[in-house]
């Protein structure tokens, strides 16, 4: 760890010096420095416009997974940065999120399927697996873990496991459709975000979904220029430096697989790693290389200058493999 980056990420953002302090640093939550930042961090006005627009969950009906603008999206984010259901206005936001559950276990969203996609071409509450483990994920790293409703929707959730990861599947009420893929090969997108699920669940981080998941991203990096499934690419947009975390690309991967001990320890994902840090400026700063319009407000969100959002996600990374 850079001592330097970690005094110029303590000038950053309060979120910045909240997480640079706890995953960094190593300070406890107790600590009278981080609590002070936290403190600070839960006023900021982009963290409040963040529980404001979750205040009226679920808001517009689902039209793309992959759109920065998503609910399910920023609530994952929030959850990244620590907020938890102590935190008044999240308690309200989770009681929501909980309160659409599927007959299956997943919890749900308004989603509209086209007849000609093999949906209904109508509004009704339904879960893929491109959005569930998402919610569920949250769920559990804002202190729901031991609900009886997440952990149901943990059990079925992982229970959708295959040899070659994890599939594109979808509740009943979104008919026969799927994307555009061979239904016999798994979904990228599907199994990093349920990787995410099983590196919060102390009882999976060493199961069988975890080893399989972890093993189906590394072999789609080994194989990036002959495989890709449901047109999930590891090419040059993958490889570009973007943050928030959301969706499918290098970072995104690198930050959940950190997550795994044995995953680190992987030549695959030393390469992967290898490829983001030769993108640090002399300092070790990094520069964002693609961005989320509707993020405009946050550090990481131009690519001029070195972003010290972009810069800790990176730096987290590398303390985990250090410790």
């Amino acid at each position: 760890m850079n001592p330097k980056i970690v005094e110029w990420l303590l000038e950053g953002d309060a979120w910045i010096q909240y997480r640079t302090r706890v995953d960094l640093l190593g300070q406890a939550e107790s600590d009278p420095q981080v609590c002070a930042v936290r403190k600070a961090m839960l006023a900021d006005p982009k963290i409040q416009s963040l529980l404001a627009g979750l205040k009226d969950w679920p808001g517009a009906v689902l039209n793309s997974h992959k759109s920065a603008s998503q609910p399910f999206h920023k609530l994952a984010f929030l959850a990244d940065l620590g907020l938890n259901v102590s935190d008044a206005p999240v308690k309200a936001i989770t009681k929501k999120v909980m309160a659409h559950q599927s007959a299956q276990g997943a919890f749900q969203l308004p989603t509209n399927i086209p007849t000609h996609f093999g949906g209904s071409g109508k509004d009704e509450w339904a879960w893929a697996l491109c959005d569930a483990p998402i919610l569920v994920s949250a769920l559990v790293k804002m202190g729901l873990g031991d609900d009886k409703r997440v952990q149901t929707a943990i059990q079925y959730l992982d229970g959708l496991i295959r040899e070659n990861g994890f599939p594109c599947a979808v509740s009943p009420e979104l008919g026969k459709f799927r994307g555009p893929g061979r239904k016999d090969d798994p979904c990228p997108f599907a199994t990093l975000a349920m990787l995410k699920l099983t590196s919060r669940v102390p009882e999976l981080q060493e199961g069988k979904s975890a080893k399989i998941g972890a093993e189906t991203l590394l072999s789609l990096w080994g194989e990036s220029r002959e495989r890709h499934p449901y047109m999930f690419f590891m090419g040059t947009d993958f490889r570009k430096l973007k943050a928030p975390l959301f969706w499918y690309d290098i970072l995104h991967a690198l930050d959940i697989l950190s997550q795994f001990k044995w995953a680190r320890k992987d030549r695959r994902f030393q390469d992967m790693l290898s490829v983001v840090k030769a993108k640090a400026d002399d300092d070790g700063r990094f520069i964002p290389e693609s961005i989320w319009t509707v993020w405009k407000d946050w550090d990481f969100s131009q690519k001029k200058i070195p972003s010290k959002g972009l810069t800790f996600f990176v730096e987290r990374i590398e303390k985990r493999i250090e410790s």
